[in-house]
């Protein structure tokens, strides 16, 4: 995850409770300058995803409390999905796709001399991933041996 700026961050710090409290995971916050405008977005997701209707949920119960709390100047705040190709950062991000596909690059090459393969993810705790690869073999990694890591997405 990109070094956020203040105002994300204090964005970000604000908005995690109350995302928890619906059920989601507040997975970033930006804030920045587009052409003339300043734009704040908080992105939210959860296991099974995000709908439109999540996010304007959400953004209902956020809007008031970013009028009282936050000091920022935003033009425009929206929230969006962080959508299907962002890439997975942090062990959280694996525990909410456990048994879902995925891509996986990493940084050196594997005991099959592979450094790119599809798999399941079996299971993620502490800073450890399991998966089951698509040729039927199992792969235990850090998250410092995986490069990037995106949700596979079949046609």
């Amino acid at each position: 995850m990109a070094k956020r700026s203040k105002t994300a961050q204090e964005a970000y710090d604000i908005a995690k409770p109350e995302a928890e409290k619906m059920g989601f995971d507040l997975v970033d916050a930006e804030y920045k300058k587009e052409g003339q405008d300043m734009f704040l977005r908080l992105f939210i997701d959860r296991k099974g995803g995000i709908s439109i209707d999540d996010c304007e949920a959400f953004s209902k119960v956020i809007d008031p409390i970013f009028d009282e709390k936050l000091k920022c100047d935003a033009d425009y705040f929206e929230v969006s999905s962080p959508g299907l190709t962002r890439p997975l950062d942090d062990i959280s991000d694996y525990v909410r796709y456990e048994g879902e596909k995925i891509d996986v690059s990493l940084f050196k090459a594997d005991e099959t001399g592979s450094k790119k393969f599809t798999g399941t993810i079996v299971s993620a705790h502490d800073d450890k991933v399991l998966f089951e690869k698509d040729d039927g073999t199992q792969a235990e990694l850090t998250l410092t041996d995986i490069s990037k890591a995106i949700r596979h997405i079949d046609f």
